[in-house]
Order: structure tokens, then C-alpha cells, then sequence
């Protein structure tokens, strides 16, 4: 289970859950300052405690608290998404998600950071693994704090790369399903038609427990040989450095010796293209959502989201349209690649490499571009380190396949990691 401490007292922690980010997240920022975190948890926890269930008829995530990335609204706290907007335009009823947590027994830690609309300007969190580096963007409070063991659940968001990279860049797990398959209301949008609700923890055997409490109709699934996967070969493979290409080799090769069927297969020969289909449509759907708040507010946006909405403005109707069709051809090219290969899923490098130093910028999102317009599943698996930092591999299934994605990701982790 997640929390051991949680699922038999929930008030423990409670107060752990406070000591750990009192002591630890001054210098990583991975949560936004609460004043009273620690009066409102206990009382939660003893809400909880109060219902007086026997092990055996306690919920899921009894006591277990969570990190929420601040575009979720929850009941209680305010919404800033990263922003300088005034909070009270940004309010709204608490997300499905959230209270899916909630009704599951999950105790909500606070609020984590994220860049601002969960775009590229970059928030104060620092990676765990090296504070001189970026956690990766935008879900970096989420990921930052499962890392360093401040909360054993968080819930992100995915546009781009929003939770692959950095569950990559700090050496979690991370999940990003199909799209819409786990609601996204009452979470401030980034781009509609590709935002997904997503969640890290250290484990893959977690995020399936957190998975089938967040997504709509999950039927646990059978028991199945192990897939075969393959690498998309070609220009998008090279966008990761050399050094990255050196571990995703090592690691194909343990996967190979471990029993698992691999092969290469020449995909994504377009992949510039594929980027700028996924430009258009973000920026484009991007500019609509800030409509309102932009013409009313643009001089408190930070300049890098200023310059993104102005590029939507640009983006033509046609354009978008042009866009929103490619990305459906995309996502039926790979499906048909996927079957004449005879592959269940997708293997690939989860990041071009370790979380770059700084805190300028939250790292390229390329290695995620084509899963994510093509709304698929992926899973950020840890898979070891390259000079001391962590580095991960992404699987990637079928539409609609998060149940057998789930089902591969704890022996394909202990695969590549070996088991705890």
C-alpha cells in the first residue's frame, strides 16, 4: 500500500505529513505556503478517523496524503495556477478528481506548484535530486514532492510533458492517460483537446491503485503475457542526447535479457511536423481559454505565457483546423504501425535526458509530443541514473489500454530497476 502510517491512523499522518514539508520544503518549494496546513489536515484526519471503519471496510487511500497541482480547484483553497491574477477570478467547484481522492480517503496535503498555467514560465521548485536543477514543468510541486517524500501520492496534469518529464528528471513514476479518461473538471485548462489529469508516485504498483480510483470504468485487467513493445526509430529517437541514447540502450538490453520481446520500428519519420500540429493546436486552444482573462489582465502575465497566448492569437481557424486533423491521422498511423509490427506498446526514452541545471527553463518536452497528440496512455518509469541523476523510460499502449499499461509498468520497473 501507499502509506502504512495513513491506512492505521490518519491523524499520524497528519503531523508527519506537516513535519516533513516544514522541515524540508523551505529550500525546495515544491508546496505553496499555507498558513494553518497544519490545523486544517489534523482536523480532516480526525473527520476521517471518526468513521471508525474496521481495516477490512477502509477505503483505498485511508489516510494517505496527496499533493494537488494548483490548476485543480479544492474545496477550502485557493486556485492561482502559478499566476499573479487576482484568486477570485480564478475560483471554481472543487475537481472531480479531488473528490474521487477524497471519497477514497485520501487527506489533501495542499497545493503544489506548478508554472504558471501549467505552461513553460517556470515556478520556484527545485529538483530533490540536485537543487541546482530544474524539477522539470509544469506538474514540478507534484513531482518535486513525491521525490523527496514529502507526500507518496500527487496529482498533475499533462498537455505536452507535464508529468512524464518530470517524473523522469526526479526519479518517479508517472501516469498520463488516455485522454479523458479521468475527468479534467474543475481544473483550469491548458489546451482542452490534449490536457490530461495525471499523478505520480514512487512506484508504478501505486499509480495503478491511484489509477483505478481516478479513471472513469476501470475493469482491472487479466492476467497477460508480457508485451511486446517497440521503439520508434528515426528522427523523434534522435532528438534525445547521446547520453540518454547510451541508457535507453542499456536499458532495452536489460528489458531483452529479462524476457521481453522488443523491436525497432521506423515511425515518426515526420516528427517536425508532428511537433507543429501540437504547437498549433496548444497555442491556438490556449488563446481562446485566456480570452477573457488576458484582455483584461495581460500585463499580469509572466512574459513567456504572454508570448505563448499571442502565438494562439496568430493561429488561423484553418490552421487549427489543419492541425486537429493531422493529429487524428497521426494517432490512427501509429495504431496501424503498432499492428502490422505486431507490437502491444511503445517504448522510448521518458526525457531527452537529466533534468538540465537551473531553474530557467523546465526542459524539452519533445520525447512526449507525438503520445500526447495522439492521446494515448504513457508511463514514466525510473530507470536508474546517468552521472547521479535520475533518468526514466516511457511505455506507451492503445487508446483506451490504461488498465494494460498499469498491468505491464510494475514488472517492466522491476525489470529496469530491480524489485523493492
Amino acid at each position: 500500500m501507499i502509506d502504512p502510517i495513513g491506512l492505521t491512523d490518519p491523524a499520524r499522518a497528519a503531523v508527519a505529513t506537516c513535519d516533513r514539508i516544514e522541515a524540508d520544503d523551505a529550500e525546495l518549494h515544491a508546496f505553496l505556503p499555507e498558513t494553518g496546513r497544519r490545523a486544517r489536515l489534523t482536523a480532516e484526519a480526525r473527520e476521517l478517523s471518526t468513521q471508525s471503519l474496521a481495516a477490512a471496510d477502509r477505503p483505498p487511500l485511508y489516510g494517505v496524503p496527496v499533493g494537488v497541482k494548483d490548476v485543480f480547484h479544492v474545496a477550502g483553497l485557493p486556485t492561482a495556477a502559478g499566476s499573479a491574477l487576482p484568486p477570485r477570478v480564478l475560483t471554481g467547484p472543487e475537481a472531480s478528481a479531488v473528490r474521487r481522492l477524497r471519497a477514497a480517503g485520501a487527506l489533501v496535503a495542499g497545493k503544489t506548484i506548478t508554472t504558471e498555467f501549467a505552461m513553460f514560465a517556470p515556478g520556484p521548485t527545485r529538483n530533490p535530486r540536485d537543487l541546482a536543477r530544474t524539477p522539470g514543468g509544469s506538474s514540478s510541486g507534484s513531482a518535486a514532492a513525491v521525490a523527496a517524500g514529502l507526500v507518496p501520492l500527487a496529482l498533475g496534469t499533462q498537455t505536452i510533458a507535464s508529468v512524464i518529464r518530470p517524473a523522469s528528471y526526479c526519479g518517479v513514476a508517472g501516469y498520463r492517460p488516455t485522454h479523458g479518461r479521468i475527468p479534467s473538471d474543475g481544473v483550469i485548462p491548458f489546451a482542452p483537446s490534449l490536457d490530461v489529469v495525471g499523478c505520480l508516485a514512487a512506484r508504478a504498483t501505486e499509480l495503478m491503485l491511484a489509477a483505478a480510483i481516478l479513471c472513469d470504468d476501470w475493469l482491472p485487467a487479466a492476467r497477460a503475457p508480457s508485451p511486446v513493445l517497440g521503439i520508434p526509430v528515426g528522427p523523434y529517437l534522435e532528438r534525445a542526447t547521446p547520453e540518454a541514447l547510451t541508457a535507453f540502450a542499456r536499458h532495452v538490453a536489460g528489458l531483452s535479457a529479462a524476457g521481453y520481446v522488443i523491436h525497432e520500428v521506423p515511425e515518426l519519420a515526420d516528427m517536425d511536423e508532428v511537433e507543429q500540429h501540437l504547437i498549433s493546436i496548444s497555442r491556438y486552444e490556449a488563446a481562446q481559454v485566456h480570452a477573457q482573462w488576458f484582455a483584461r489582465y495581460a500585463d499580469l502575465y509572466r512574459p513567456a505565457t504572454a508570448a505563448l497566448i499571442r502565438q494562439g492569437q496568430a493561429v488561423t481557424a484553418d490552421e487549427y483546423a489543419h492541425a486537429k486533423t493531422a493529429a487524428a491521422i497521426v494517432a490512427r498511423r501509429l495504431a496501424d504501425s503498432a499492428a502490422r509490427a505486431g507490437i502491444d506498446g511503445w517504448l522510448a526514452p521518458a526525457a531527452t535526458g537529466v533534468a538540465p541545471a537551473g531553474l530557467a527553463s523546465t526542459g524539452d518536452p519533445v520525447m512526449s509530443i507525438p503520445w500526447s497528440l495522439a492521446g494515448l496512455p504513457a508511463i514514466a518509469l525510473p530507470a536508474g541514473a546517468v552521472a547521479g541523476l535520475p533518468i526514466g523510460v516511457q511505455v506507451v499502449a492503445a487508446a483506451g489500454a490504461d488498465e494494460v499499461l498499469l498491468h505491464w509498468a510494475a514488472g517492466l520497473e522491476d525489470a529496469l530497476t530491480g524489485p523493492r
